[in-house]
């Protein structure tokens, strides 16, 4: 398997830092900047935060006011945390709560890349996650409808197939719920029954 799966980082740099096509928050568009790491600025927080995005022309789409309001937003919420370095330097970096909430948009971004050309080949996702801790339970869950959104047809009850590559994605998705060692993906060149499973892919 690969291991160049798109990070929260990747995801969020091209959805909102460097794609203009994309409409977002100024709220989204901190916590995607901050998504890379901690920040250490000199002086006052927002200012120093306000300079370092100026780097991105992306930012240019966001008044100072709106970023002044997520900034207080960001905050309140308890997504950030601004913490003293000492000689009038500060380092704002996400909370727990924010990497969680950066995770969430992440998760809701991500989606398969389809080839303009089919290579005839077939992936298949197995998945066995065990019911206890209790947890799994909704890792299991979540990691279902998320296959569904993507567009894999369900072959048996934990057996999913798509047409395209995919590896990186899935990855993501199961080290998101922590199950990636109860998930195999088969990379197949044929299926006994592809021509019914062909027409539900439009092949």
């Amino acid at each position: 398997m690969k291991n160049n799966k798109p990070t929260v980082k990747e995801l969020f740099e091209e959805k909102f830092l460097y794609n203009d096509s994309v409409p977002a928050t100024a709220t989204k568009f901190l916590l995607a900047f901050l998504a890379a790491g901690p920040l250490l600025i000199a002086g006052a927080a927002l200012p120093g935060l306000l300079s370092a995005t100026k780097s991105i022309s992306h930012s240019k789409k966001y008044s100072k006011t709106q970023f002044q309001n997520a900034y207080k937003n960001l905050r309140h919420r308890k997504l950030i945390e601004i913490i003293e370095e000492g000689d009038d330097k500060f380092k704002v970096q996400l909370t727990n709560t924010g990497q969680t909430r950066v995770k969430e948009f992440s998760f809701k971004l991500l989606k398969i890349k389809k080839p303009h050309k089919w290579d005839g080949k077939w992936r298949i996702l197995v998945f066995d996650i065990p019911s206890n801790p209790a947890i799994y339970n909704q890792a299991r869950n979540a990691l279902r409808n998320k296959i569904k959104d993507l567009g894999f047809y369900q072959m048996q009850k934990s057996v999913w197939v798509y047409p395209y590559e995919c590896t990186d994605e899935i990855l993501f998705v199961a080290e998101a719920f922590s199950v990636q060692k109860h998930i195999e993906i088969i990379t197949a060149e044929k299926l006994l029954h592809e021509e019914k499973i062909k027409k539900i892919f439009k092949l």
